[in-house]
């Protein structure tokens, strides 16, 4: 996923997976999201910058879908820039991971001042907060995708009670804070964790399903049973969120120093955002077509085909992956829960001799103020 402690995306778990062919598909161009019809020119800059943490798939869809299915793609640069409806203004949505040199998101945030929006998670945003301040304006994602996973023939576990037991390696990147929250609360011991994971599914094949590895629900399971070749079996998986890390995986987040400066565009900007997660999960064919021609031509990503972009848009349906918040809003924030896992946290960057200033809040991380109550998912 992202981090500032120096690790990389989840979705590195299927950077060189098998060998699948990447998939065409064709649709129809669809209408602009129905929030996107009011003048940004003057108000915003001309084309937002918009930085993902990772390469384009449909859980980072929401900035894609904002962009619309007409847009052109910079293989060199990794981005993919079309324009924002009628709205006068245009949207760049920039590829993270190596197109960035794995910088965490924040410092990029700090390094490249031309960048509008970044995604930040909140663990993320707390680990940075001394030096690289952020403050997160709309969450696509309302729970982390982000899971552990296991060959079921090989392991029973149907809780997060069940890991333990079984004295399985846990494979992961290095650096992740859930690790060690999981290892906290006793349900990974400190002699099961391996960190070595190199993101393909080399030595879970290799192991016979003898591992418990990291992924991300909407993706691995779908593509191990589907298309690496030397698997093709079911897995199954706990979300790391039911352990009780519950960050917002994605939020958009601007610079803090910068946040009043921008509060004129992101009263509009907003708004739309939500508008287009919602019809993006309405409708994905469009925006899931324009995931596959981006991974056709910026090649080393994750496999994207059109077969693993509708089951992914399934799985973050049935498990609310992109969900209502606290209110049935889609995309605010649950100040109380930031808060919690702002606590959690503390110690575990204290740990790292990572420094979380006194006194941060949700407040100082994320704001509901230009978020549209009326804006739901169905």
């Amino acid at each position: 996923m992202r981090t500032f402690t120096g690790r990389k995306p989840a979705f590195f778990a299927v950077v060189l997976a098998a060998g699948v062919a990447l998939a065409a598909c064709g649709a129809d161009a669809a209408p602009a999201p129905t929030a996107t019809t009011g003048s940004l020119a003057g108000i915003c800059p001309a084309t937002i910058p918009i930085q993902i943490d990772w390469y384009a798939t449909p859980e980072r869809a929401a900035a894609f879908q904002l962009a619309g299915p007409d847009g052109t793609i910079d293989a060199k640069k990794g981005t993919y820039t079309g324009k924002l409806g009628a709205t006068g203004v245009s949207i760049e949505v920039r590829l993270g991971g190596p197109f960035i040199g794995f910088t965490p998101i924040p410092q990029q945030m700090y390094q490249d001042k031309s960048i509008y929006l970044g995604y930040v998670a909140t663990d993320d945003a707390v680990g940075a907060a001394a030096k690289f301040p952020t403050r997160a304006v709309v969450a696509p994602l309302d729970i982390n995708p982000q899971v552990l996973m296991w060959d079921p023939a090989t392991y029973t576990v149907n809780a997060w009670t069940d890991v333990a037991a079984t004295k399985a390696k846990v494979i992961y990147i290095e650096g992740m804070p859930f690790m060690d929250y999981l290892v906290s609360k006793g349900y990974v011991t400190k002699d099961m964790l391996d960190a070595s994971f190199d993101g393909t599914p080399a030595r879970f094949v290799a192991d016979r399903g003898k591992v418990i590895q990291q992924g991300y629900a909407s993706n691995e399971p779908y593509r191990w049973e589907h298309d690496v070749a030397e698997w093709k079996k079911p897995v199954k998986s706990l979300l790391i969120h039911d352990s009780g890390y519950t960050i917002y995986p994605q939020g958009l987040a601007v610079r803090s120093d910068e946040f009043a400066a921008n509060s004129a565009c992101l009263k509009k900007l907003v708004p739309m955002i939500q508008q287009a997660q919602v019809d993006y999960m309405k409708d994905p064919t469009a925006t899931n077509a324009t995931l596959v021609k981006i991974g056709q031509t910026i090649q080393g990503g994750p496999p994207i085909t059109a077969d693993g972009n509708a089951n992914a848009v399934t799985v973050m349906k049935d498990l609310k992956l992109v969900g209502n918040g606290p209110d049935a809003t889609l995309g605010n924030f649950d100040d109380a829960r930031v808060d919690a896992t702002i606590a959690l946290l503390r110690p575990i960057f204290a740990a790292r001799g990572v420094t979380v200033p006194d006194g941060l809040k949700a407040a100082d991380l994320v704001t509901n103020e230009f978020i549209d109550p009326s804006i739901t998912l169905p």
